[in-house]
C-alpha cells in the first residue's frame, strides 16, 4: 500500500519558518516581523491565521519575495510602507528617515507644552525643525486642535512626506518649508514669537556608524549625521534657531544620543537666552532629549501667523 502524501505546512507553520530565517539573519524582532510581512501579502490589518480563512492564490510566492528582502535587512517599514508613531500611522519610503519609538518621548514634550498653552487660551505656535516624515509636527496638530503648526527640513521629499502625512491624519499645517533649520533667515518672520521649537536632528559623530543595517544603509545620510568631530553642527545651529524664534518663556526640546546629554546642554548655555537648561529622558530612562525654556527677559512680538 502506498504512503500517503503528505499534507503541505500550514499557513502558521509557514510564518513560523520565515520567522526563523529572520532569526538567523540577525533581525532583531523576527516573529514579529514574519507575521506583519504575512499580513501585508495577505490584505489585513494583522496575522492571525484563525482568522484569515482560505490561503489565497499566489501567497507564498509573494511572502517569499517580502520575506527575502526583509532577510536582507531592508527596513520593515519600507517594505510595508508605513509605521507607527503615537496615535498616527505614518507614511513612510527610502529616503526619508524613518520615525523611531523614543522620538515619542520628544514628541510628548512637544504635545504637553501645546496642550498646556491652549487651556489657557492660546493658540500655540510650533515648529518642528528637521521634521523628516513629520511625526511630531503632526502629532501636535493632531492632538493639540486649534495648535498653529509649522514644519522645516532641508530634504524636499522629506517635507512633502510630512504633507501627506497630515493629509492622511486630517490635519493642516500652517507651513511646510524646505530650508535648512541651521539658517540665520530661516522662518525670519516668526522671530520671538514661536512658543515651542521641537527637533530630532541629524546628531551622529562621523566615527559613529550604525551597526544595524537597517539604519546605516537605508536612512539618508542627512538625517543621521551631525557633523563636526562631535556629531553637534547640525544641533548647534538648531539651538542658535529655536533661541531667536522662541518667544519669552517658549520652549526648546531636541533629540540626542544618550552621550550627548551634557554637551547638548552645553550648546544652549553657550548660546545664551536659555534658562532651566535641563536632560530629559526616553520611555526606558535614557537621558535622550535637551529641554531647554528660553530667558523671560526675552523681546516678546506678536505672531504673525
Amino acid at each position: 500500500m502506498s504512503e500517503q502524501a503528505a499534507a503541505p505546512p500550514s499557513l502558521r507553520q509557514v510564518v513560523a519558518a520565515a520567522a526563523a530565517v529572520l532569526a538567523e539573519a540577525g533581525v532583531p524582532s523576527p516573529q514579529h516581523d514574519a507575521a506583519a510581512l504575512a499580513a501585508l501579502v495577505l490584505g489585513v490589518p494583522r496575522f492571525e491565521s484563525a482568522l484569515v480563512g482560505a490561503e489565497p492564490d499566489g501567497f507564498r510566492a509573494r511572502y517569499a519575495e517580502v520575506v527575502e528582502r526583509r532577510r536582507r535587512r531592508e527596513p520593515l517599514q519600507h517594505i510595508v510602507g508605513e509605521t507607527g508613531f503615537r496615535h498616527l500611522v505614518l507614511a513612510v519610503e527610502p529616503g526619508v528617515f524613518v520615525p523611531r519609538p523614543e522620538t515619542e518621548s520628544v514628541a510628548q514634550r512637544a504635545v504637553d507644552e501645546a496642550a498646556a498653552l491652549a487651556r489657557a487660551g492660546r493658540a500655540p505656535v510650533v515648529v518642528e525643525l528637521c521634521c523628516g516624515a513629520g511625526g511630531i509636527a503632526v502629532s501636535v496638530a493632531l492632538e493639540v486642535p486649534g495648535s498653529r503648526v509649522l514644519a522645516v527640513d532641508l530634504s524636499p521629499q522629506a517635507v512633502a512626506l510630512t504633507g501627506r502625512n497630515a493629509e492622511r491624519a486630517g490635519v493642516r499645517l500652517e507651513r511646510l518649508v524646505v530650508a535648512d533649520a541651521t539658517a540665520d533667515d530661516v522662518l525670519a518672520d516668526l522671530d520671538g514669537s514661536v512658543d515651542v521649537v521641537v527637533a530630532n536632528p541629524p546628531y551622529i559623530p562621523p566615527d559613529a556608524v550604525p551597526v544595524d543595517p537597517e539604519v546605516r544603509d537605508h536612512d539618508p545620510d542627512l538625517a543621521l549625521y551631525g557633523g563636526g568631530e562631535d556629531g553637534l553642527e547640525v544641533p548647534r545651529g538648531v539651538v542658535r534657531t529655536a533661541a531667536r524664534l522662541l518667544r519669552a518663556g517658549g520652549l526648546l526640546v531636541m533629540e540626542h544620543a544618550e552621550v550627548q546629554a551634557a554637551p547638548a546642554r552645553a550648546l544652549a548655555v553657550g548660546t545664551g537666552g536659555f534658562e532651566a537648561v535641563t536632560t530629559g529622558t526616553d520611555l526606558t530612562g535614557r537621558d535622550r532629549m535637551l529641554v531647554a525654556r528660553r530667558d523671560h527677559g526675552a523681546v516678546v512680538r506678536d505672531s504673525p501667523l
